[in-house]
C-alpha cells in the first residue's frame, strides 16, 4: 500500500466498514480490533483508529505523509440481513481477498439493501415477537391477544423512515401502549399492566445499548461508554415519559405503576412456546437470512435456561448475570463456524430476552410515579451491570479456550525515523550552498 490513491481508498472502506459496524449496535472496542486487522491484511500496519459512537477517525502513512480521514457516524441501524452481509464482507475483508474499492461498492449496496420480506411479513413479525416475549413475561391469556394487537400496531408505526419521526417515535409508541393497556385493564384481566407494556415497546428498550455501555466501561473506552449509558437512559426516560403522559390522560393512580402479581399464571410449557415465538418474530421482523433461525433459537435457549437457573438456585438479582455467563461463549462460538452467524445477530435478540432495559424501564418508571419506585430503578441497575458482567466473563473465558491469553497491552511511544548516521558529514561547501539547493527545489 504504497501509492497515495490506494491508502485513500483503503482508508474510506476501513471508514465504512467501521460505520457498518456502528450500524450493527458493535462495540467501539470491537470495532477497532476489527478494522485495525483488516488494514493489516491490506497492508496498512502503520494505521492507526480511534472509534466512538458517532465519530471515526483513520490515520495511516508514513509520519511525514501520514493522511486522516473522519467521517460522523449516522444513526441508522442494520436489519439482520444487512447484519450478515456486512459480516460476510469483513470476513473476506480479514483475508484480503476483496479490494478496497470494490468493498466500498458492496458496502452502498448492503446500505441500499430492501429487505428481504414485505412490510405486511415484517408488520406481522413484530406482533409475533410481542407475543412471545408477553408468554415469558408470564400475563394470562387475555393479557397475550392484547401483546399481540398492540405489536401489530407498533410494527406498522415503526415503518415511518422519517428521521424527525423516529426521534419521537419511543414517547408516541410509548403512549399508545400505555393509553391501551390502562384502559383495558379496567375491563380485561391482563395480569400486570407495567410488565405487559414491555412485549410490544421490547424493541425501542436500550438494554442492548445500557449492556455495550457497561461493557466499554470496564475495557477502558470511557468516552464511549459514558456517552452511550447517557443515551440509554434518555431512551429510557422518552419511554418512562409516554407511559406517565398516557396514565395521566387516563387518570389512573399511583398504583397503577406498580408490579402486581398476574391473575392466573400460565403453565410452565408456555415459557418454550414463547421463546420459539419470540425468535420466530425476530426472524420475521427484521428480515433475517434462513440459515440464521437456527442459530437465534439456540441462543436464546441458553440464554433462558442460564437466566432461569440463576433465579431459582441463586436469585432473581443474579439471574441475567447467569444467562449472560451461558450464553456469550455460545454465540461467540457460532460466529466462527463457517456456517454459522454474525455474533451481533443473535447477541441483540438475547439482550432483550434478558429483558435488562425492561427491568430499567419499570424502576425508572416507579420511580417517577410511586413512592417506593427507587429501590425497583437500583435493583434494575444492578441487574444491567451483572448482565455486562456475565457478557465480560463470558467472552474472556472464550478467548482463553480458543485464543489462549491474550498479550498485555504495554505503554509505548513510536520514535521517529532515525537519521542515516553512517552518511558523511556536510563540508563546508555544502553547507553554504544548502539555502541555494533548496530554493532551486521548489
Amino acid at each position: 500500500m504504497t501509492d497515495g490513491l490506494d491508502r485513500a481508498t483503503l482508508r474510506q472502506f476501513l471508514l465504512g466498514l467501521a460505520q457498518g459496524m456502528n450500524a450493527s449496535a458493535e462495540s467501539v472496542d470491537r470495532i477497532r480490533d476489527v478494522i485495525a486487522e483488516v488494514a493489516r491484511a491490506y497492508g496498512g500496519d502503520d494505521a492507526d483508529f480511534v472509534v466512538l459512537p458517532t465519530i471515526i477517525l483513520i490515520e495511516s502513512g508514513e509520519s511525514d505523509e501520514s493522511r486522516v480521514a473522519i467521517r460522523s457516524a449516522t444513526n441508522a441501524s442494520f436489519r439482520f440481513d444487512q447484519i450478515a452481509a456486512l459480516y460476510e464482507l469483513i470476513a473476506q475483508a480479514k483475508t484480503g481477498s476483496v479490494t478496497p474499492l470494490d468493498g466500498i461498492r458492496r458496502l452502498n449496496e448492503i446500505g441500499a439493501m430492501r429487505p428481504r420480506l414485505g412490510w405486511i411479513t415484517r408488520t406481522f413479525g413484530h406482533a409475533v415477537l410481542t407475543t412471545g416475549l408477553s408468554l415469558l413475561l408470564a400475563p394470562t391469556w387475555q393479557g397475550v391477544i392484547v401483546a399481540f394487537v398492540l405489536g401489530a400496531l407498533i410494527g406498522l408505526l415503526k415503518l415511518v423512515r422519517s428521521p424527525t419521526l423516529q426521534l419521537i417515535m419511543p414517547v408516541v409508541a410509548a403512549f399508545v401502549c400505555a393509553t391501551a393497556v390502562f384502559l383495558l385493564a379496567e375491563v380485561i384481566e391482563i395480569g400486570d399492566p407495567i410488565r405487559l407494556l414491555i412485549a410490544p415497546l421490547v424493541t425501542f428498550l436500550p438494554g442492548g445499548v445500557l449492556t455495550s455501555a457497561t461493557v466499554e466501561l470496564a475495557a477502558g473506552q470511557m468516552i464511549s461508554g459514558a456517552s452511550r449509558l447517557v443515551y440509554g437512559f434518555v431512551q429510557l426516560a422518552l419511554l418512562a415519559f409516554g407511559i406517565l403522559a398516557a396514565g395521566t390522560v387516563v387518570g389512573v393512580d399511583s398504583s397503577s405503576y406498580e408490579a402486581l402479581d398476574g391473575g392466573s399464571p400460565l403453565p410452565w410449557w408456555v415459557a418454550l412456546i414463547g421463546i420459539l415465538v419470540f425468535a420466530l418474530g425476530n426472524y420475521l421482523h427484521f428480515s433475517a437470512p434462513p440459515s440464521t433461525f437456527g442459530w437465534v433459537l439456540l441462543a436464546l435457549v441458553v440464554a433462558y435456561t442460564g437466566q432461569w437457573a440463576g433465579t431459582e438456585f441463586v436469585g432473581a438479582t443474579v439471574g441475567g448475570f447467569v444467562g449472560a455467563v451461558a450464553m456469550t461463549p455460545v454465540v461467540l462460538w457460532i460466529a466462527t463456524l463457517r456456517h454459522g452467524a454474525p455474533s451481533q445477530l443473535t447477541f441483540l435478540p438475547a439482550f432483550w430476552l434478558l429483558v435488562p432495559g425492561a427491568a430499567g424501564l419499570v424502576g425508572l418508571t416507579e420511580a417517577v410515579a410511586t413512592d417506593g419506585g427507587l429501590s425497583d430503578f437500583t435493583t434494575a441497575l444492578v441487574s444491567v451491570m451483572s448482565i455486562a458482567l456475565g457478557v465480560l466473563i463470558g467472552t474472556a473465558l472464550y478467548r482463553v479456550v480458543h485464543h489462549g491469553a491474550e498479550e498485555i497491552v504495554q505503554f509505548a511511544v513510536a520514535l521517529p525515523p532515525a537519521s542515516d548516521e553512517s552518511a558523511p558529514a556536510p563540508n563546508l561547501w555544502s553547507r553554504i550552498t544548502a539555502p541555494w539547493r533548496r530554493n532551486g527545489h521548489r
